[in-house]
């Protein structure tokens, strides 16, 4: 049986602005904020979520339940290992659509943005329109430096996984006669601009994908 009366009255009102609020609550913080970024990529145990967010286990496990009360996870079981991905697709949509309504509302971050965008591992990025239409002609060798687990979820297609700590170790694997383009999880992350650093210094034409994988799958171009 239903709490509320047939007709609308205070009481109800007072509930569902409860529940909208549940959503703001669960993205008022900073480290929410980077775990939905990363599960974004795809599903994540909770010891792969601690390491990539360089948060304590607990911490981690406490973020989760917050995000997950709110509906916009999931979670399973496999053995001692517990799973957490995105409830579904809209969930990625909710998210990036409030990542790029910010862009356009918080003057302190567009500064950041800016400030960042005319630094060499940025300022001749490419956007995902060229790059697309450029894969078709195989000039150029992509590189996905995200974790390698991430890879494995979904990627650019023809894109080779060498994450951004392997880069160093694995130079000699790198074409000098092709353009290297690299990406990580999209404009707010910087494992592409570390990788683009590493590259330049050892003498590789290199650029930036200035969108993440996530960008790529919601403007619908193929993924792997």
């Amino acid at each position: 049986m239903s709490v509320f009366p047939t007709t609308p009255n205070d009481d109800f009102k007072e509930y569902v602005y409860e529940q909208l609020s549940r959503l703001g609550k669960a993205f008022a913080s900073p480290q929410r904020l980077v775990i939905m970024n990363i599960i974004c990529q795809g599903e994540h145990t909770v010891e792969a979520l601690a390491r990539h967010s360089r948060l304590t286990l607990a911490n981690v496990s406490r973020h989760l339940q917050v995000l997950r009360s709110a509906n916009l996870l999931r979670m399973r079981r496999d053995g001692k290992y517990i799973y957490y991905r995105l409830s579904d697709d809209k969930t990625a949509e909710f998210y990036i659509n409030f990542r790029d309504f910010a862009l356009t509302r918080l003057s302190d971050l567009q500064k950041a943005l800016q400030e960042v965008s005319g630094s060499p591992t940025r300022i001749d990025g490419v956007g995902m329109n060229e790059l697309f239409n450029q894969l078709k002609s195989q000039s150029l060798f992509v590189i996905d430096v995200r974790p390698e687990e991430e890879y494995y979820e979904s990627h650019l297609p023809g894109a080779v996984s060498i994450p951004v700590g392997e880069i160093e170790s694995r130079i000699g694997e790198l074409p000098r006669d092709r353009e290297i383009v690299v990406y990580c999880r999209g404009e707010l992350c910087i494992l592409a601009d570390k990788a683009l650093d590493i590259l330049r210094a050892n003498g590789f034409t290199a650029k930036r994908l200035n969108e993440g994988l996530i960008d790529w799958k919601l403007a619908g171009f193929p993924i792997a």
